[in-house]
């Protein structure tokens, strides 16, 4: 009797033995697949902070732009500081738009003809390209336009509203202070797009006067009329500048036909040219 009730009790001890080793493996198993997942939620964490980054080294540089062209506008500035102020924020807008260009697209495939060719056609429509293009030639001319800025100003202020209102929400003293002018440049940006297209193609008829004088500089204002027939048919632009010259148009044509009619040959010409 003895010997049957200990042979009864230590039947169910199997089991459990059995049940913890199997209870040991799963843990080892789910152990074994949630590491995958930690791995992938750092790898999706990874292009989200480095993309924080190229935006916090975009902000930073439209930050030091907007300072140093404020210096470069600003009447009561010493010359020597608002030039260098010109210059600085002119190749902060280059580089600005150039380090745009390579974390939205890269760099070309291959450097040869056709991955050039390809890359060129697939940026060329942007902005940034765009921005960089126009500052090029106030940056390698001693020809000093102070209105060449403005374009310049309301890009560096669209780009600082925009960081500040997606990154800095929720902080207290972005309510408090920044808010408003935040949200007041965002709901103004046509405003803005007006007045950056009127000071460029102003420019524009300014580098057609600047021809008469000492500091002419003829590749300088083929280049730039070139940009701004860029900028009348790409879509990031073009709806402002079709409006800037829509207004011109009204107001030149009539005095055209009534009091210099020989210049209607001239001005169809150059509207055939511009349209292609």
């Amino acid at each position: 009797m003895p010997t049957n009730r200990s042979s009864q009790s230590t039947g169910p001890s199997a089991p459990t033995s059995s049940t913890s080793n199997d209870q040991t493996r799963q843990q080892r198993s789910s152990g074994s697949a949630t590491r995958p997942s930690r791995t992938s939620l750092a790898a999706a964490a990874a292009p989200t902070s480095l993309w924080w980054s190229h935006q916090t080294i975009h902000f930073s540089v439209n930050v030091w732009v907007f300072v140093v062209a404020v210096l470069g506008v600003f009447p009561l500035v010493p010359t020597s500081l608002s030039n260098g102020g010109y210059k600085l924020a002119l190749i902060g807008t280059a580089c600005s738009s150039l380090y745009s260009l390579y974390s939205l697209y890269g760099k070309p495939r291959e450097w040869n003809l056709q991955a050039l060719q390809v890359w060129f056609q697939s940026v060329i429509a942007t902005k940034d390209f765009i921005y960089f293009v126009y500052c090029l030639p106030f940056i390698t001319t001693q020809l000093t336009l102070k209105s060449a800025l403005l374009p310049v100003l309301c890009r560096s202020l669209e780009h600082i509203a925009k960081f500040l209102r997606c990154n800095f929400s929720h902080s207290s003293l972005y309510r408090k202070y920044m808010e408003e002018f935040c949200v007041s440049v965002e709901s103004n940006t046509a405003t803005l797009g007006i007045l950056s297209s009127q000071a460029e193609i102003g420019i524009g008829f300014l580098l057609i006067i600047s021809l008469v004088s000492c500091q002419r500089n003829i590749i300088q204002t083929f280049i730039y009329w070139q940009l701004l027939k860029l900028m009348y048919h790409v879509p990031v632009t073009g709806g402002y500048h079709r409006s800037v010259w829509a207004t011109i148009r009204r107001t030149v044509v009539p005095f055209v036909h009534r009091y210099v009619p020989f210049l209607d040959m001239p001005i169809s010409a150059v509207q055939s040219w511009w349209l292609r």
